[in-house]
């Protein structure tokens, strides 16, 4: 199993830790500059109910960590998807969302299989899960993953394959050649990933190295189970993974877009809704 890095890393079952106000302002901040395109100052300032001193405090810290970009005035949104390569704000953002999909995606999972799980914090949702449905074997690059199936694994049978390489932070998972070579070498009963973009006909990421990855990880599968939240939908970046007819089932939440969900069914594509808990 690959070494984990030696960076303090909390535990599953702590997070996604409660925000600060500050935090949670910032996510919502984010938001809703990637759902307009670009924003002035002025107007989040008033949206937000803070001071323009506060708003830039949060903007500049924004464009630090390469959400945004800031210009005189205002600010617009990075290229799509960078949002979503931000740790803290994968971890706090859509959680019941994820937890509902995660759930159906659960009922995918039979003792016995061998699966493999990408670095989303969709599939993280998955993990605790997992224990139920022992025997497993459990492949993943997340180290997020490998920490929580690791502390599982003194309890239940659970037989954890850490996929290692290069390690990245923003990611806390590992990528690049060594990474996608040892998922070549691997065969697994199903895959479950996410993405940060999804057409009606297609599934994207705007990052080079983590697209080639999940493309491996979708070869590497005799089932594959893409889990992605309603926000995520009609959307694109950059790269292509592949098409949705690769898949064997979309599992998304009861806020996706009828619009979508119509055009997949009339393409034949399969997916299921899950329900939220009220």
């Amino acid at each position: 199993m690959a070494s984990l890095p030696a960076r303090p890393h909390l535990a599953h079952s702590e997070v996604p830790r409660r925000e600060s106000k500050a935090e949670a302002r910032k996510r919502l901040l984010t938001e809703a500059v990637l759902a307009s395109g670009s924003a002035t100052a002025a107007e989040l300032a008033q949206r937000f109910g803070v001071s323009l001193v506060t708003i830039h405090r949060d903007l500049d810290e924004l464009e630090r960590r390469g959400v945004v970009r800031k210009f005189h005035g205002g600010v617009t949104a990075q290229p799509s998807g960078v949002f979503e390569s931000q740790m803290p704000y994968r971890l706090a953002s859509m959680t019941a969302e994820k937890e509902a999909i995660a759930a159906t995606a659960l009922r995918y999972v039979q003792p016995g299989m061998s699966i493999l799980l990408d670095d989303s914090t969709t599939v993280l949702a998955m993990v605790d899960g997992l224990a139920e449905r022992a025997p497993l074997h459990v492949a993943t690059t997340f180290v997020a993953g490998m920490r929580r199936l690791s502390e599982l694994a003194g309890d239940h049978d659970l037989t954890l394959i850490g996929i290692g390489g290069r390690y990245d932070v923003a990611h806390d998972s590992f990528v690049g050649v060594q990474t996608n070579q040892q998922v070549q070498g691997i065969h697994v009963d199903a895959v479950f990933l996410s993405t940060s973009a999804v057409s009606t006909t297609d599934l994207y990421h705007q990052e080079e190295q983590v697209a080639a990855l999940k493309r491996e990880m979708l070869n590497s599968a005799s089932k594959r189970y893409l889990l992605i939240d309603h926000t995520k939908l009609n959307r694109r970046a950059l790269l292509k993974i592949a098409s949705l007819s690769e898949l064997d089932l979309i599992i998304t939440d009861d806020g996706a877009d009828p619009d979508v969900l119509a055009a997949w069914s009339e393409a034949g594509i399969a997916y299921e809704i899950a329900q939220r808990a009220v």
